[in-house]
């Protein structure tokens, strides 16, 4: 027999698994954090800290079912929690660099806006009615907006990268892939952490984090878990301005998780969230953009932190989030049955410098408000040879959202010889709308052992999905101060020059603002996928498939261009074909994955700069495309004490038809088709070493050092802007107590202080009649210095 089983395989954490006798359902997950720490305490009897760690193979849930990764038949990315830790995980722009063809960025313009891109397919959008194309799971529930999605990683059992469409089982806006997140599971045995940590490194001040949980037993079938998490930054930055530090942020939360077994056949888990954020606005820096016109009055350098604006802005974020889940055994199929209820309701606020200078020209503030309900249930069982996993899926989803763009504030100062300062817009822009989703789904995924060796994959989903929405165009609502009627008020007086009223509005706060656009559609799909897993022997395996994904159409809530509608943009098809390996042996572990995806009616944010509203946004299917790609990475033990971990992606991704004119040109042809697609860099590679050293009776320390590259890619669809290629070295030492209870850390992170920007918007050379140029470039952090301190009860 050469199939791969969860008894044949070498990995003690695999033996403890198949002890369980059931491969999915409430007994194996609930057991998940006891056998991890049990397979640690085994593979530490031959390599201790970091290096065993690294070579831990994470239980995943890809296919709605416990698993070793190693055995999950698609290209995953998998992290346990002690590989989190030993990694300082903060969140998960901290892996944006070092995986294969994934890019985890923070769009950097709204606080916490995941921006995240993986084999070439993603997004450059702060718009929450545009859907992703990777997908974001916490507990088995979708996160219905990319706000807020970035945020802190403690006390989490797994985060899993599933790289490529994941269409069948996870729905819709999974083209690209999915980001599957896990928080601990309160256990049988009484466990706490407390962690302390500061850093920092930049012109700016200093980071701070004190973060903790406890979980245990209250009665025999009743047991809780508490988690609580503060950091407060400074901010890193030195603001040219006026000297101060900017990127500030106060960020809290509380998580409190209830797990009740009243039987031994089901279970029973309550979780609850809450975060609340707030800190200042984007970091924006100014350079010459695309077309060679610099920022005025400042212009940075690219590769540089400079920044020089007038307006820190705030950015804040609440969110609410609960999950209720039951897992039932039942006897059809030795089966588990699961259900899972989610809601989530978000409020965020912002304020930004858009025009990233010392004078006002271009602020911006939104509001929003979302809520999102969301139930799954499924089954998986297994019938002779075939393990089936079938299901239905509700979502409902309502938004809110509302901008307003203060523009021309330098005019104001000038035409009233500095009676009136410049914070004051001379011009207001208000718009925005609401946004409706519903969406049922049904799906069946079959795994069928037609051999000892070969297993067959079938499966299919369907959905159904139903937007509504009623957008208020900004450049269609304008008030323009009256400087006289100003003065003589003492008060700011604006009117539409329309009809002479102040139409001012606020979708959120009110009055509502004037809906010029209101529009339904409906979308119908049906997703399948094809494949096959072949086991060479008890190590080794080989899996192709044919796998169809959408992503899903709908509308425009930042509407700034008359002469194109805020939809409905139709739905993109994505059909990803890969051939994969996957291998592990004592010498080490090594998978590889070839893929080719072709994309059709490609969904864009066509960014474009503009005299009157300073940017456009136009959401439109602009082409087909195609990519094609390969994947390695690889984790090898060079010594009982060494290991080596690497990682290699390449991408080639072209259009195929382009049928929008994405240069600006005048007109469709060629030059568009040449031109890069945005947010596929074309290699990206990691490497690095974990090193275990004994200190004798007091303990033992484990030294870490990576490095990470990522090519320059294109960021607006004209590559007119870009982002940098990124050079990120990580250093780390922890040195860990005998006893099991101290952790004393330090750490370095992008110790090459390589420069990444969160987007790449560029700014028109003039607004209005006022000279502008140059780009809003918002900064992540440079190299970061820190120290942590960690008690395990």
């Amino acid at each position: 027999m050469h199939k791969k089983t969860l008894a044949t395989c070498k990995h003690p954490l695999s033996a403890a698994l198949s002890g369980l006798g059931k491969s999915a359902g409430a007994v194996l997950l609930g057991g998940a954090v006891t056998l991890a720490n049990s397979a640690a305490a085994q593979a530490q009897e031959e390599r201790r800290g970091g290096t065993a760690a690294m070579l831990e193979e994470v239980v995943v849930t890809a296919r709605k079912r416990a698993e070793l990764s190693q055995d999950v038949p698609m290209a995953i990315s998998a992290f346990g929690s002690d590989q989190i830790e030993a990694l300082k995980v903060r969140d998960l722009t901290n892996l944006s660099v070092g995986l294969p063809n994934v890019t985890l960025d923070d769009a950097g313009t709204t606080r916490g806006v995941a921006n995240f891109s993986i084999r070439g397919l993603g997004i450059n959008s702060t718009i929450p009615s545009i859907d992703p194309t990777v997908g974001v799971f916490v507990n088995g529930v979708y996160m219905g907006v990319n706000s807020g999605i970035i945020f802190d990683v403690f006390d989490l059992e797994s985060i899993e990268v599933l790289r490529g469409p994941q269409g069948i089982l996870f729905g819709r806006n999974v083209t690209g892939g999915a980001i599957l997140m896990n928080w601990k599971r309160p256990t049988e045995e009484l466990d706490g952490t407390i962690r302390a940590a500061v850093d920092g490194g930049g012109d700016g001040g200093i980071n701070k984090y004190l973060m903790g949980a406890i979980g245990g037993p209250i009665t025999d079938t009743l047991s809780a878990r508490v988690t609580g998490y503060w950091n407060e930054d400074d901010g890193y930055f030195e603001n040219q301005f006026d000297g101060g530090d900017v990127g500030a942020v106060e960020q809290q939360m509380v998580r409190g998780s209830l797990l009740w077994t009243p039987t031994d056949s089901i279970d029973f888990i309550l979780r609850y969230e809450n975060t609340d954020i707030d800190g200042d606005g984007p970091v924006a820096q100014s350079h010459t953009n695309g077309s060679g016109v610099p920022g005025t009055p400042f212009n940075a350098d690219r590769d540089s932190f400079d920044v020089n604006y007038n307006e820190v802005g705030y950015g804040r974020v609440e969110t609410d989030f609960l999950s209720a889940e039951m897992n039932m055994d039942v006897g059809l199929g030795d089966g588990t049955v699961t259900a899972i209820y989610g809601w989530r309701d978000a409020e965020s606020s912002t304020l930004g410098d858009i025009d990233s200078q010392p004078t006002s020209m271009f602020h911006s503030t939104s509001n929003m408000t979302t809520e999102q309900n969301s139930f799954e249930l499924r089954y998986n069982g297994q019938f002779g040879n075939a393990n089936v996993t079938t299901g239905l899926y509700w979502f409902d989803h309502d938004l809110a959202y509302s901008e307003s763009r203060k523009l021309l504030g330098f005019l104001t100062n000038a035409a009233t010889g500095g009676a009136l300062p410049d914070s004051l817009a001379f011009q207001i822009q208000d718009g925005g709308g609401f946004y409706d989703v519903e969406t049922l789904g049904a799906f069946a995924a079959v795994d069928y052992d037609l051999t000892d060796s070969l297993t067959l994959t079938a499966g299919i989903r369907w959905s159904s999905e139903e937007k509504s929405a009623q957008i208020a165009s900004l450049n269609l609502n304008t008030n323009v101060l009256d400087p006289v009627a100003t003065i003589v008020s003492g008060t700011p007086t604006y009117a539409n020059p329309i009809n002479g009223q102040d139409t001012r509005c606020n979708f959120v706060e009110g009055p509502v603002c004037p809906i010029d656009f209101d529009d339904s559609e409906s979308w119908d799909t049906w997703a399948p996928k094809l494949g096959f897993t072949y086991a060479l022997n008890d190590n080794n395996q080989v899996y192709a498939f044919w796998s169809r994904a959408f992503r899903s159409g709908g509308y425009n809530l930042r509407n700034t261009d008359p002469a194109f509608a805020p939809g409905p943009f139709d739905e993109e098809q994505v059909d990803s074909y890969e051939l994969g390996y996957k291998s592990t042996h004592d010498w080490g572990r090594l998978n590889a994955a070839v893929f080719y995806t072709d994309i059709g009616d490609m969904q864009r944010e066509v960014n474009l700069p503009d005299a009157t509203s300073g940017v456009v946004q136009i959401i439109d299917n602009t082409a087909d495309a195609s990519i094609y790609g390969i994947e390695l990475d690889a984790a090898f033990p060079l010594t009982d004490d060494l290991v080596l971990s690497a990682g290699l992606g390449y991408l080639d991704a072209g259009y195929d038809k382009v049928i929008f004119d994405l240069n600006g040109d005048g007109v469709v042809d060629g030059n568009d088709e040449d031109l890069e697609l945005p947010r596929a860099p074309e290699l990206t590679y990691n490497v690095g070493l974990n090193y275990d050293l004994s200190l004798g009776d007091w303990g033992y320390a484990t030294a870490r050092v990576s490095y990470a590259y990522r090519d320059e890619s294109a960021y607006t669809d004209n590559n007119r802007g870009y982002i940098l290629e990124q050079d990120v070295l990580d250093l780390g030492l922890d040195i860990y107590s005998n006893s099991g209870h101290w952790v004393f850390s330090v750490y370095g992170r992008n110790l090459l202080d390589s420069v990444k920007h969160g987007g790449d918007t560029q700014l028109p050379a003039a607004l209005g009649p006022i000279p502008l140029g140059g780009t809003l470039a918002p900064l992540a952090k440079g190299q970061v210095y820190g120290l942590e301190v960690t008690y395990n009860l």
